[in-house]
């Protein structure tokens, strides 16, 4: 087949997330004409999205700019449309480096609604934060003693605990409880059930950039606003969801005569598209519940077995505003601890019956001024799709009791909730990526490789692959989302830059 000109081949990007909005703009401004983007929604932004709890703005899907400095490339937008406050563009918000962990003040409270001091939890935070970095050790060293995180976590604080806390054997136990609150805490960070999935010799891929990571007053939507004014009024056919993309396609594409087009991307509502070049840019558990039938033929073997090798799971907010705070004044993150979680895990027993219980506590919204007095729960996990499958007025009850419970304030009443609900997203089928057990940077490498495969005799790139999936910097889902839209975009016009002098060879 004939290599079409930059300026006359057909592309279609799957899904109008920041990835493929990236890609968009960026084949748009070298010189391709006939870019679309696919939908399966109403809306742009995928996994971004600001909702409203009463008259305040809160991010139900991405939360931060991780990393915000000059190497990040969403930070960079962010400062070009002016959408950030001064303090998080200046330069010793930049210089910080928090090593993916943000520095927040926080109030712990327990199930027996006490509150604990800095004496207590303080030594506790620093001897599990050593054991994280050394968990991250393994990725370039090699020789990790158990599978996952989890485990060789658990294990060393079971080792080294009696000697850690020799000095104040009294409360050992609470010691012990905090330690699962964190480890729940790290559940949310990665966005697993449990950090027993989390695989250890892959842990240290998580690249940290410097910066304090800090939000968007106006929302994170905002970005996605300025991003899609940039592109033509057409680009975008929302509300068509892609049942199957047809590759290696022979046959005349539809709506045309005489012209071959390798690709054929299929719609569930019985629409076709003719495409040179498809971008898929969809969540990995979308790939993971249709890889079997989204793309024909099927994927290879490899590309298959790492999706399925490769974790994606789910991490919830639940929002919650109050009339008065029962927090101290300078709190930026509460703990909740249960007293009687002396034995390490970061599960329950009992899903139906104690999913509140993986509920690791709620960031308060800053600034007071702008927010009011509204907390973000999070929540990870099954039992955080299990509690998607509840009524918001049941959710309201149960956080309503807890809250009592941590306080040991029988009249707390939230006012008003919000909660998102990303596992039963039709679309997301959950929150973001991490590396399980058995998996590795190759896996990831596999899954963004185009489709026809190196080797083939087909030296044409049909179908591609972006998201934050495909990408190893993924500890920032938005971050590794935008630099993969880039990378596929990149690759088509290194591709036609030989062929065609409409497209610049200047990446």
């Amino acid at each position: 087949m004939a290599l079409r000109s930059a300026r006359d081949s057909q592309i279609f990007i799957i899904g109008c997330g920041i990835s493929g909005i990236g890609a968009a703009q960026k084949l748009l401004k070298h010189g391709f004409h006939n870019v679309h983007i696919i939908e399966a929604t109403a809306r742009s932004g995928g996994r971004i999205r600001t909702g409203r709890l009463g008259d305040n703005i809160v991010e139900i899907g991405a939360n931060w700019i991780h990393g915000p400095s000059k190497e990040n490339p969403v930070f960079r937008l962010a400062c070009d449309y002016q959408l950030l406050d001064k303090e998080s563009m200046s330069e010793e918000n930049q210089s910080i480096d928090i090593g993916g962990h943000p520095l927040f003040v926080p109030n712990w409270f327990t199930s027996s609604g006490q509150k604990l001091g800095p004496e207590t939890m303080g030594p506790v935070v620093e001897f599990f934060m050593k054991l994280l970095e050394r968990s991250q050790q393994f990725h370039d060293g090699g020789g990790e003693p158990l599978p996952s995180v989890g485990e060789f976590v658990k294990a060393e604080v079971e080792r080294l605990a009696p000697e850690e806390w020799k000095e104040n054997q009294a409360n050992t136990a609470i010691k012990m409880a905090m330690i699962n609150t964190l480890l729940k805490l790290e559940c949310c960070v990665s966005g697993t059930h449990t950090m027993d999935d989390v695989g250890l010799g892959a842990f240290g891929m998580y690249k940290t950039l410097p910066g304090l990571d800090c939000t968007f007053p106006g929302g994170y939507e905002g970005l996605i606003d300025h991003m899609m004014k940039e592109l033509p009024k057409d680009v975008v056919l929302y509300n068509k969801p892609v049942k199957c993309i047809h590759w290696n396609y022979t046959k005349n594409g539809p709506k045309t005569t005489g012209t071959s087009f390798p690709v054929t991307i299929e719609c569930v509502n019985g629409e076709k598209f003719a495409a040179d070049h498809v971008i898929v840019t969809v969540p990995l558990g979308y790939l993971k519940k249709h890889q079997s039938t989204f793309l024909s033929p099927p994927l290879p073997l490899h590309k298959s077995h790492s999706i399925q090798r490769m974790g994606f799971g789910t991490n919830n907010k639940i929002f919650l505003e109050f009339e008065q705070p029962f927090w101290d004044e300078d709190c930026e993150l509460i703990y909740l601890v249960w007293e009687d979680e002396t034995h390490l895990a970061d599960v329950v027993s009992d899903i139906n019956m104690f999913w509140i219980r993986k509920l690791i506590g709620f960031t308060v919204l800053k600034p007071t001024e702008r927010y009011g007095h509204v907390l973000c729960g999070w929540i990870a996990g099954r039992e955080s799709e299990y509690m998607e499958t509840l009524s918001e007025l049941e959710v309201l009850h149960s956080v309503t009791q807890l809250l009592r419970i941590f306080t040991g304030n029988p009249t707390i009443t939230p006012r008003k909730l919000l909660r998102s609900q990303w596992f039963h997203d039709p679309y997301s089928c959950g929150s973001y990526t991490y590396v399980a057990k058995g998996c590795s940077g190759y896996d990831i490498d596999n899954l963004a490789e185009p489709l026809p495969l190196k080797g083939s005799n087909s030296k044409s790139l049909q179908v591609l692959f972006a998201g934050e999936a495909t990408h190893r910097s993924f500890f920032s889902t938005v971050h590794g989302a935008l630099l993969s839209g880039w990378r596929e975009a990149e690759r088509l016009i290194t591709h036609y830059t030989p062929a065609s002098s409409s497209v610049s060879s200047k990446l």
